[in-house]
């Protein structure tokens, strides 16, 4: 397989799961913008080395932004995880400490500014599970994980994180306290992809899957019948509010996005603008408005953002700079008290190079100002 092939594959395997900061066009909507639309304010980059990827990013605050990924992605010796921080001025890398290299970093959560975790793959065939904070990472190694477990998602709040993936094609639940684990093989046949809130979302091969921790529990919840349906990320705002986004697999090249939303009671499905768009990335306010970020593979340059308020969505689009046939945005994070969105992925060259990028978006009124403070 030549280079270039490598890099094709790579594309859809991850489909499916660095100069100074540049403003870009302004971001329109699809088709009618309403009055306080997010205007796109800059394309920029953390500096990841060659071939770079972000998958996941979290902002405890505007000053205290955390993103993970992977760097030299074609490089089977030197492909490394990677955790970046954004002090308010700045983003910088901060150092992972452990004799065992860690591969790719998928997920991000954080129970304070000084207790985050990140999850992902290692070098070792066990999953990867790192906590730290800015003046480093270690690995942590929980009892009942082995080799050939895979974690896709994390999350934290006070003294308890959970880890969500799969194990012999079963989903399965990884839960700490105060230094002990244990972990849950659900029945079910499938993997989580994301935790959020005692929800976990996922697929099962064939239908999305959603978990529920009840009791100390996991357990799979009732769905609408979505053949082909598949769910990649999840936000929480309480017990009765939540907002599950994917996709409909109904062939190669035939995905539409799927929208699935909680009401305390029940999970229905959200209809969004007509749109071929993969949805990978969902946050949210608090307050009932959502913002959930994919690719576009009609317009794939045009970095892709669905915004979603009262039951009604509209379609953002970024402008396409020069040079890039494709932008991929994995994960999407609300700055609370700026009014801003940050997404973050990989965009595409011409000659099949990566390149991780951070888009940022705001209301018109907030974005200049926005803008300013992140150019440095």
């Amino acid at each position: 397989m030549t280079r270039r092939s490598r890099r094709r594959a790579l594309f859809l395997i991850l489909a499916t799961s660095v100069a100074l900061p540049q403003v870009t066009p302004a971001a329109h909507a699809d088709p009618r913008s309403p009055a306080a639309i997010e205007a796109w304010q800059q394309s920029t980059s953390v500096r990841l080395q060659a071939d770079g990827s972000l998958s996941d990013v979290l902002a405890v605050s505007s000053g205290d932004v955390w993103a993970v990924g992977q760097q030299q992605i074609w490089d089977v010796w030197k492909n490394r995880g990677t955790i970046r921080h954004w002090d308010g001025s700045q983003w910088s890398e901060v150092a992972i400490r452990d004799a065992t290299a860690a591969g790719n970093l998928r997920s991000l959560a954080a129970a304070g500014p000084s207790d985050v975790w990140a999850v992902g793959d290692s070098h070792d065939g066990l999953p990867y599970l790192a906590h730290g904070d800015v003046t480093g990472f270690d690995r942590v190694r929980p009892q009942g994980l082995r080799s050939g477990d895979w974690l896709g998602g994390v999350d934290a709040k006070g003294a308890k994180v959970v880890a969500v993936g799969s194990r012999e094609k079963r989903a399965l639940v990884l839960t700490g306290q105060n230094g002990a684990w244990t972990v849950q093989q659900l029945k079910d046949k499938g993997a989580l992809y994301a935790v959020a809130g005692g929800f976990a979302v996922g697929d099962t091969g064939t239908e999305p899957l959603i978990a529920h921790n009840s009791g100390g529990t996991w357990k799979p919840m009732p769905l609408p019948s979505i053949p082909g349906g598949y769910l990649r990320d999840i936000q929480t705002d309480n017990a009765k509010r939540a907002v599950a986004v994917g996709g409909v697999y109904s062939g190669p090249g035939d995905i539409s996005p799927l929208v699935l939303v909680w009401n305390g009671k029940r999970w229905k499905r959200q209809s969004l603008p007509v749109t071929g768009a993969r949805l990978y990335g969902v946050t949210g306010d608090g307050k009932g408005r959502y913002w959930m970020t994919g690719y576009d593979p009609d317009r794939a340059a045009e970095p892709f953002v669905a915004r979603c308020e009262k039951g009604s969505c509209s379609i953002i689009r970024g402008g396409a700079d020069k040079g890039r046939s494709s932008v991929r945005l994995q994960a999407v994070t609300y700055l609370a008290g700026k009014g801003a969105v940050w997404a973050v992925g990989h965009a595409v060259d011409t000659s099949d190079r990566y390149t991780d990028v951070v888009e940022s978006f705001a209301p018109k009124t907030t974005a200049a100002s926005t803008a300013a403070r992140t150019r440095s």
